[in-house]
């Protein structure tokens, strides 16, 4: 009985051992700490097939359907990242997104450069926006996009003493500017690789995103890249983190 018990104890032991270290695996925090400090995420792994989709929400109700449909129709779940002062206005819209089974990451409160900003208004904007998240039901929060991806190191240190984890993009077709849905979807599909995350927008500027994405999404997974949140692309994963100098 004394050796049975014994054995058992160290099964035990291993067992929660090997626990600790799969949930240190999965941790996505690591991701974003350096022995430099904190970093911004631009790319994921390029040993894994899978791209994150992405959506940046600071204005409009109209085009945020449209690709909502669009996600549905291909069975894809995104990110997007919307700022407080559009959440606040638009809680049913969230809500939607949410439902959707999309993950949510924010802009801040306000669509201002924090280049523009003192670091006590960056952290100023940053409270503000987790009080109305929070207001919202949504308090658990930690991914954050600088308005327009705009960041140096000071404003990454206040993110991470925040609990934010900053995430760029590694392909940009510059969707916002209407440049044409034959060229948006060129510029997706040659610059797209394995761990990508790929920045679109969802504010009512873009005009022809959503019939973009009904070409993108289905040719995406003919490459053999699999659709993901910003979470799942990082879990478990060694991905790629922008240096700021």
């Amino acid at each position: 009985m004394k050796k049975i018990k014994r054995y058992g104890i160290i099964i035990l032991l291993a067992f929660f051992c090997a626990l600790f270290l799969w949930f240190g695996q999965m941790n996505p925090l690591s991701v974003f700490s350096t022995d430099n400090g904190p970093q911004a995420l631009s790319r994921g792994d390029d040993k894994a097939s899978a791209v994150a989709v992405t959506f940046n929400i600071s204005w409009g109700t109209e085009k945020v359907h449209q690709i909502l449909e669009q996600l549905k129709k291909h069975e894809v779940k995104a990110t997007f990242f919307v700022s407080g002062e559009w959440a606040e206005r638009h809680p049913d819209l969230l809500d939607k997104i949410s439902e959707g089974e999309h993950e949510i990451g924010m802009m801040g409160y306000r669509y201002i450069s924090y280049l523009e900003k003192e670091p006590e208004q960056v952290r100023k904007d940053l409270n503000y926006a987790k009080e109305i998240f929070g207001k919202l039901g949504y308090e658990e929060i930690h991914l954050l996009r600088p308005p327009h991806g705009h960041f140096n190191k000071e404003v990454l240190t206040i993110a991470d003493k925040q609990g934010f984890d900053v995430v760029q993009w590694s392909v940009n077709p510059n969707d916002w500017k209407n440049p044409g849905t034959e060229k948006i979807i060129d510029d997706v599909m040659k610059e797209s690789s394995k761990g990508d995350i790929i920045l679109l927008h969802a504010s009512d500027s873009v005009k022809q995103t959503p019939k973009a994405l009904d070409t993108i999404l289905p040719a995406l997974k003919k490459k053999g890249l699999k659709l993901v949140r910003i979470s799942d692309l990082v879990a478990g994963t060694e991905a790629n983190a922008k240096e700021i100098k």
